[in-house]
């Protein structure tokens, strides 16, 4: 039986954005599956007793704005935020991810809504540019997000984020490779590792 690995991720994160370019080719390398979880992170950590201190703290925001840029490199992929977060409605793109996942399709929905964030710098809380992120990915755009506003779906968010929260998880990425954690998107030599033994 192959290795699974599950992704606790927020669409917010960008440390989620960089693991998310990673984590495919690690889990070919290694013959695993990837099963996504995405979750509110503001939710999450308010049940855990975690705050976001790179938010409250000036000099840390700027060095992670710095060290994102450094791992972006490192990996070799875009690195360009949208300037519109306070427009976007992240549970709404984190339940659009539960609709993908329910048809199979998690990965694209993950590269496509994570590339328009963090490296495009589209602003997804214009319904028709999201619309249209969705399009080009292969999806009727307006019809995933109609489902996606669905309690069904905020009732499964909720789950997730209720789940995350008895596994241990307290920020995003965290990754699991059967019942051992990583956190962050520079654990990938820990994760590799698990992976072989597993």
């Amino acid at each position: 039986m192959s290795p699974r690995i599950d992704f606790y991720f927020d669409l917010l994160s960008p440390y989620s954005y960089l693991a998310s370019t990673v984590l495919p080719r690690l889990a070919a390398e290694h013959d695993a599956t990837i099963r996504y979880r995405p979750f509110s992170l503001v939710e999450l950590m308010q049940r855990v007793g975690n705050r976001p201190t790179t938010l409250e703290c000036r000099n840390k925001f700027a060095y992670a704005i710095a060290d994102l840029r450094r791992w972006a490199r490192s990996y070799g992929v875009a690195f360009a935020p949208t300037p519109h977060f306070e427009s976007i409605d992240f549970a709404l793109l984190d339940r659009g991810a539960l609709v993908a996942i329910d048809e199979d399709r998690g990965a694209d929905y993950v590269e496509a809504v994570y590339a328009a964030i963090w490296a495009d710098g589209i602003d997804l809380g214009r319904r028709p540019d999201l619309v249209a992120v969705l399009d080009r990915a292969g999806w009727d755009g307006a019809s995933l997000l109609e489902r996606a506003g669905s309690e069904d779906y905020a009732g499964k968010l909720a789950a997730n984020i209720a789940e995350a929260a008895e596994r241990g998880v307290f920020g995003s990425p965290t990754i699991f490779v059967g019942d051992e954690m990583f956190f962050g998107n520079d654990r990938f030599d820990f994760v590799a590792e698990a992976l072989r033994a597993a």
